[in-house]
């Protein structure tokens, strides 16, 4: 097991409070990068990014860059 996988083992995971205990959620968790994954499959895959990709997602997401309506008005 190399170095980050057993940091992400042993990490503290964090997911909404609007999952009221469901076991089908994303959590996250904040090491030297931010780490997702689905609590259904602790154990794998998860997606890591750095700092500044998780920053740049969060900002893109409040400026609603993803919300479905305007994907779907971008690709017609």
């Amino acid at each position: 097991m190399n170095a980050l996988h057993k940091l992400i083992k042993e990490a503290g995971w964090t997911k909404s409070s609007l999952s009221e205990g469901a076991d089908d959620c994303v959590e996250a968790s904040l090491l030297t990068a931010v780490v997702l994954r689905d609590s259904k499959d602790p154990e794998g895959p998860w997606l890591v990014f750095t700092v500044a990709e998780w920053v740049a997602f969060l900002a893109g997401a409040r400026l609603g860059e993803f919300d479905i309506t305007r994907l779907g008005d971008a690709t017609g």
